[in-house]
């Protein structure tokens, strides 16, 4: 059997069926689709051949066009290399083919998939069959026709819905839209479908060529104006992605035009989608989390996962409960842990309040309420402990307290038991240092909100075995989180990296740079808010306790603001008591508190080091890189000392854990695009003139006199040894 091919195979009945196979997921490579069109024009040839079948092998129509080549594009900066599909194939092949074609569906069929499909005289699908055009996730826009066959087939208005978000449809649903022709059981799938295609080839049903159909466009004014909707809205969603106006545009010009014209159109435009600089970044940030599934001595050993079916969590707090309510989602039995029935109640009760708040959301279904909450069990001591698979402790940041909890749960679970911790800051070793199963002792950093934030930091010790850490990434997986594993220092990956982003934003406000400008500078970057009014959301009690953490570990480039604790000091305490930088009101945005700016004032007056007692002038941008080359900065020691695998987890890592735009590829692959040269350079001149927190470091200023990308693999130090 070949890996990878097209088949055709004709019955009695005189019709062909053309199976395209290219497992797991069937993609359109390159040579699928020469396959498919020589095996087409063989079977136009053919004179035993009245009608064709079109399906893909294993369960599974096509997930789509072979992503690889847009990468062969981003690394060439050679467009051309994108093959002829969307007229050869689509249009000329199978639309205009003198013989009728009919797509049978099941699995999926999403982006190229669906749009091939689209180009058939008819479809046929199994129930439960995805179907969507995911395109504008990877900064381009559907190339195959799709911006102009799907409005076609299912109206303007759900076809812009499918396009824009991204989201796709069950075949169920397709049926009713008129995306499907006939919903049919697998068994059944093939036999309807060359019925299908002989009735058409008979004139028993209609032949339709989709790109033709008019009747569900409505009027060029209504057409126009739902196009407008669109516009506005997109701007407002989504301002750093261009690929939504241009699908718009694509759209609006086929029915304006015509279909064909449509088509030529999308097919010039996503040439120039295809290489711009977001769809570097999207697929760049899509391979970078294919990337983290694969660790060295962990994946490649041969261990298989364990099954872990019990899980205790200590502590019913904020990180506590979501944890609990992620692993409850997934079908995992929880033990809740806490030390009084007051505190027990109230984390029960922030399950519940969390599993009933992605009812009311949309994300889970009613009828699984009862069952995710059934899952969960809440106690007062370590007696439910004696068949647990792994115990993940999320109390409060205090070193004693997690040693004693450690030692104690070594003794209270199974001899296999895996002990996580899910601390964000403090180093394994001392957590773990009054135990002696140190080989069990694993981090499992979640990001608030746990059941919601698709992050799940996975910290090794020297000593951790590869068993726990493959253990631990599966149970991510199962609950859908992107695993990405780390070495163990303060801070870890994330918070290690991203620590001189809050106190790059307070060296700015003591220099002078008024606290909402930085906040709307860097939403326009693609942040989702300001490192001020996440503060405001996050606590202050958490950036004081991380804070410290980090700012001691790395004290000769840190820099300290005493401003928080000048708000707590005048009773504030952000989201939690209504204000903070930001005045939070129920049911409104969160509005710019005037009255801060006295407080502010006051931390100036403390610090005292603007320049000549003046505020300093920035732009806009200098702003972003002020704050966010110390982050790169970061990244680059925790690149030098071995704290990841690849550079590519960090850009994961900063994508899912700290919502660093996708659109611009993780924070990595941001400061290669920025260049380590022009990085490096401005670190120097400021670290002249505002002091060592911006003292480039060591691996930096070696990758940029060389001109190294940061992102090339460097051979391993003898710290990173340890670290991995």
């Amino acid at each position: 059997m070949m890996e990878r091919g097209v088949t055709l195979e004709v019955g009695n009945d005189g019709v062909a069926i053309i199976t395209f196979y290219n497992p797991p997921v069937n993609a359109l490579a390159i040579p699928i689709l020469d396959g498919l069109q020589e095996i087409f024009a063989e079977a136009v040839r053919r004179d035993d051949v009245k009608a064709i079948v079109l399906t893909g092998k294993g369960g599974r129509f096509s997930a789509g066009f072979d992503i690889n080549v847009f990468e062969k594009v981003h690394q060439t900066g050679d467009a051309s290399v994108m093959p002829d599909v969307s007229i050869s194939l689509v249009v000329n092949t199978i639309e205009d083919c003198k013989k009728p074609i009919v797509a049978a569906v099941e699995g999926l069929a999403l982006g190229g998939g669906l749009e091939v499909a689209m180009g058939c005289h008819a479809r046929i699908a199994a129930p439960g069959a995805q179907l969507g055009l995911p395109e504008l996730t990877l900064g381009v826009i559907p190339g195959l026709g799709g911006t102009q066959r799907l409005p076609r087939l299912v109206g303007l208005p759900k076809a812009i819905e499918i396009m824009l978000l991204s989201k796709p449809i069950m075949s169920e649903e397709g049926k009713k839209l008129g995306l499907i022709d006939a919903l049919v059981a697998s068994e059944e799938l093939l036999k309807v479908s060359r019925q299908w295609a002989l009735d058409i080839a008979n004139m028993r049903k209609p032949w339709v060529r989709s790109l033709h159909r008019t009747d569900k466009i409505g009027s060029l004014s209504e057409a126009r104006n739902l196009i407008n909707i669109a516009r506005q809205q997109a701007r407002k969603t989504a301002p750093n992605m261009p690929q939504h106006q241009v699908c718009l545009d694509t759209i609006e010009v086929g029915i304006v035009q015509g279909g064909y014209s449509g088509v030529l159109q999308e097919k010039k435009v996503f040439n120039d989608v295809v290489s711009s600089d977001t769809s570097k970044g999207l697929v760049h940030a899509f391979f970078s989390q294919r990337a983290t599934s694969k660790v060295p001595n962990v994946t490649d050993v041969g261990l298989k996962p364990g099954h872990v079916k019990k899980v205790a969590v200590i502590g019913g707090g904020l990180m506590g409960s979501g944890i609990a309510t992620a692993l409850t989602l997934s079908n995992i039995f929880v033990v809740l842990k806490e030390v009084n029935s007051e505190y027990l109640l109230k984390g029960l009760k922030s399950v519940e309040a969390n599993v009933r708040g992605l009812v009311t959301k949309g994300k889970l279904t009613q009828d699984k309420v009862q069952k995710t909450l059934s899952m969960l069990k809440g106690v007062l001591d370590y007696s439910e402990f004696k068949d647990v698979d792994m115990v993940i402790e999320a109390v409060i940041e205090s070193v004693p307290l997690k040693q004693k909890i450690f030692s104690e749960i070594e003794k209270a679970c199974p001899a296999h038991c895996i002990l996580a911790t899910n601390t964000s800051t403090i180093d394994l070793n001392i957590v773990g240092e009054k135990t002696s199963s140190q080989d069990r002792i694993v981090g499992a950093h979640f990001f608030s909100p746990a059941h919601v934030m698709p992050l799940l930091e996975i910290v090794r010790t020297e000593k951790t075995s590869a068993q726990v850490i493959l253990d631990l990434m599966t149970v991510g997986k199962i609950i859908k989180k992107v695993p990405v594993v780390v070495g163990n220092c303060a801070g870890f990956a994330v918070n290690r990296t991203f620590f001189p982003y809050s106190q790059g934003a307070h060296l700015l406000v003591n220099l002078g740079v008024d606290v909402f400008r930085i906040d709307r500078a860097i939403s326009s970057f693609g942040l989702p808010m300001g490192p001020f009014q996440l503060q405001d959301v996050a606590g202050y009690g958490v950036a004081m306790a991380a804070g410290k953490v980090l700012a001691d570990a790395f004290s000769d480039h840190s820099f300290t603001s005493p401003l928080v604790e000048l708000l707590l000091k005048n009773g504030r305490n952000g989201k939690n008591n209504g204000k903070g930088y930001y005045i939070f009101e129920r049911g409104s945005k969160p509005k710019p508190d005037p009255s801060v700016l006295p407080i502010i004032e006051e931390s100036r007056r403390l610090t005292n080091i603007m320049p000549g007692g003046k505020p300093i002038s920035v732009t806009d941008q200098e702003i972003v890189e002020m704050i966010l080359f110390p982050v790169v900065n970061e990244a680059c020691r925790v690149l030098d000392e071995g704290v990841v695998v690849r550079a590519s987890d960090l850009d994961t890592a900063s994508v899912l854990g700290m919502s660093f735009p996708s659109f611009r590829g993780g924070i990595v692959f941001w400061a290669d695009t920025v260049g380590p040269n022009q990085i490096y350079a401005s670190l120097k001149k400021w670290s002249k003139l505002y002091g060592n927190f911006f003292e480039p470091s060591r691996f930096l200023e070696e990758r940029a006199t060389r001109g190294i990308p940061l992102s090339a693999p460097s051979s391993p130090s003898p710290t990173s040894k340890s670290r991995l």
